[in-house]
């Protein structure tokens, strides 16, 4: 590695800033030979609603035209990127069922580049960074050559972007209540008590109590009914309830 990419990766990396370290990894784009570098994070809000934070020198024009037609809905670099971390050419084959899309990018100068995505299955956010230039195509090797470095930058600027960014709630973990324990709860929502429900199948009311409690801890809950009504409501008590 050159001293000089060396220098600049060692920069970036100590870098806490999102506005110092995306200027940073601008010049390092530039120095390997690309004139515009683009770097977005999209993420869920609240309201499950998805936002997006864009930093990139694209042309003032392009992001205009880009936000007001809606080209993110049809842009197939988009579409890869939601789906996939492997890097993507930009092309005009990529870009054949909207061509309007693909010569705006040549119109601006974008048409030779390439994305690659960042996956964050925890907080469920994804980044895009992009790379651009208008005077030559880029080959297979040089792409290996410098895809390194940009999962290096895509990987810290993520990281620094989404930092204050509201989390995906988690999801909550399956009760995976046991067979006896729905049919327990059964009984006990039809108002059933530890004994009846002991003669119906055939087992001691202690056994009873124990399903019972069994279930209240993987509920989550505190006491028998509030059990039976989660229970229900997570589809447990349904008829045709698989077991």
């Amino acid at each position: 590695m050159e001293r000089w990419m060396e220098s600049q990766l060692n920069q970036l990396s100590c870098t806490t800033e999102i506005d110092t370290a995306y200027r940073i990894a601008l010049g390092f784009a530039k120095n390997i030979g690309f004139k515009f570098f683009a770097f977005s994070t999209t993420y869920q809000t609240k309201l499950d609603q998805y936002e997006t934070i864009k930093l990139n020198n694209y042309p003032a024009a392009w992001n205009k035209d880009y936000e007001q037609q809606q080209m993110k809905a049809v842009d197939p670099v988009v579409a890869h990127c939601n789906h996939s971390m492997l890097p993507i050419l930009w092309s005009e084959e990529l870009f054949a069922h909207v061509p309007t899309l693909w010569e705006a990018l040549e119109t601006q100068g974008l048409q030779h580049g390439w994305s690659q995505a960042i996956h964050d299955e925890r907080s469920g956010f994804c980044s895009i960074l992009s790379l651009a230039r208008s005077h030559c195509p880029i080959t297979a090797f040089e792409l290996y050559e410098n895809l390194g470095f940009s999962v290096f930058m895509g990987r810290h600027l993520h990281a620094l972007i989404t930092q204050n960014l509201p989390k995906k709630a988690e999801t909550p973990p399956a009760s995976h209540l046991s067979a006896r324990e729905i049919d327990v709860l059964k009984l006990a929502a039809d108002g059933k008590t530890a004994y009846e429900s002991a003669r119906i199948l055939n087992l001691s009311p202690r056994t009873i109590n124990f399903h019972v409690q069994s279930a209240i801890v993987k509920l989550g809950v505190n006491n028998k009914i509030a059990a039976v009504i989660t229970a229900a409501k997570e589809g447990y008590l349904n008829s045709n309830a698989m077991r």
